[in-house]
Protein backbone atom coordinates (compact mmCIF):
# COMPACT_ATOMS: atom_id res chain seq x y z
CA UNK A 1 0.00 0.00 0.00
CA UNK A 2 1.51 3.60 -0.58
CA UNK A 3 2.44 5.85 1.99
CA UNK A 4 0.10 8.55 0.80
CA UNK A 5 -2.92 6.63 0.63
CA UNK A 6 -2.04 5.42 4.48
CA UNK A 7 -1.99 9.24 5.00
CA UNK A 8 -4.67 9.92 3.61
CA UNK A 9 -6.93 6.90 5.31
CA UNK A 10 -5.44 7.65 8.65
CA UNK A 11 -6.72 11.52 8.69
CA UNK A 12 -10.15 10.55 7.57
CA UNK A 13 -10.09 7.78 10.38
CA UNK A 14 -9.42 10.58 12.43
CA UNK A 15 -11.67 12.85 11.34
CA UNK A 16 -9.47 14.98 10.04
CA UNK A 17 -10.88 16.13 6.56
CA UNK A 18 -12.78 19.20 4.55
CA UNK A 19 -15.28 18.29 2.10
CA UNK A 20 -15.64 21.21 -0.69
CA UNK A 21 -18.62 22.28 -2.61
CA UNK A 22 -16.99 20.41 -5.83
CA UNK A 23 -17.28 16.91 -3.82
CA UNK A 24 -20.55 17.42 -2.14
CA UNK A 25 -21.95 18.21 -5.68
CA UNK A 26 -20.63 14.87 -7.47
CA UNK A 27 -21.96 13.48 -4.09
CA UNK A 28 -25.51 14.44 -4.83
CA UNK A 29 -25.40 13.77 -8.00
CA UNK A 30 -24.43 10.53 -8.11
CA UNK A 31 -26.32 9.83 -5.12
CA UNK A 32 -23.68 8.81 -2.77
CA UNK A 33 -23.97 10.14 1.04
CA UNK A 34 -20.80 11.62 2.45
CA UNK A 35 -20.54 9.36 5.04
CA UNK A 36 -20.58 6.40 2.32
CA UNK A 37 -17.15 7.87 0.68
CA UNK A 38 -15.68 8.26 3.91
CA UNK A 39 -16.70 4.55 5.41
CA UNK A 40 -15.90 3.01 2.62
CA UNK A 41 -11.68 4.85 2.67
CA UNK A 42 -11.40 2.16 5.35
CA UNK A 43 -11.05 -1.04 3.63
CA UNK A 44 -10.68 0.86 0.06
CA UNK A 45 -7.75 -0.55 -2.24
CA UNK A 46 -5.23 1.84 -4.22
CA UNK A 47 -5.60 2.22 -7.49
CA UNK A 48 -3.01 5.42 -8.13
CA UNK A 49 -1.21 7.65 -6.34
CA UNK A 50 0.20 11.18 -7.61
CA UNK A 51 2.08 12.55 -5.08
CA UNK A 52 3.37 14.84 -8.01
CA UNK A 53 -0.14 16.48 -8.55
CA UNK A 54 -1.43 20.42 -8.15
CA UNK A 55 -2.33 21.73 -6.07
CA UNK A 56 -2.39 18.96 -3.72
CA UNK A 57 -0.80 15.22 -4.15
CA UNK A 58 -4.00 13.20 -4.27
CA UNK A 59 -4.48 9.47 -3.93
CA UNK A 60 -7.48 7.36 -6.26
CA UNK A 61 -8.82 4.63 -4.71
CA UNK A 62 -11.21 1.66 -5.31
CA UNK A 63 -14.44 1.66 -2.29
CA UNK A 64 -17.38 -0.24 -1.86
CA UNK A 65 -20.51 1.44 -1.59
CA UNK A 66 -22.63 -0.50 1.15
CA UNK A 67 -24.72 -2.67 -1.48
CA UNK A 68 -21.20 -3.26 -2.46
CA UNK A 69 -21.32 -1.18 -5.55
CA UNK A 70 -17.64 -0.27 -6.37
CA UNK A 71 -16.77 3.14 -6.93
CA UNK A 72 -13.62 5.04 -7.89
CA UNK A 73 -12.95 7.93 -4.77
CA UNK A 74 -10.41 10.70 -5.36
CA UNK A 75 -9.15 11.93 -1.84
CA UNK A 76 -6.28 14.98 -1.97
CA UNK A 77 -4.14 15.52 0.76
CA UNK A 78 -3.81 19.05 1.86
CA UNK A 79 -0.04 19.48 3.18
CA UNK A 80 -0.25 22.84 4.25
CA UNK A 81 -3.23 21.91 6.46
CA UNK A 82 -2.24 18.26 7.59
CA UNK A 83 -6.30 17.54 6.34
CA UNK A 84 -7.69 15.24 3.71
CA UNK A 85 -10.20 16.71 1.24
CA UNK A 86 -12.61 13.92 -1.28
CA UNK A 87 -12.07 15.45 -4.28
CA UNK A 88 -14.59 13.41 -6.44
CA UNK A 89 -16.63 10.41 -6.55
CA UNK A 90 -17.67 8.19 -10.00
CA UNK A 91 -18.93 4.74 -10.85
CA UNK A 92 -16.65 2.71 -13.00
CA UNK A 93 -19.18 1.75 -15.56
CA UNK A 94 -20.93 5.24 -16.09
CA UNK A 95 -19.19 8.86 -15.77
Amino acid sequence: MGQLFETIRQLVASERYVVGLHAVERLQERGIMEWQAVAGLEDGQLIEERPSAEPNPVVEGLELLPDGTPIKAVWAHLTRTGAAKPVTVHFFDRR
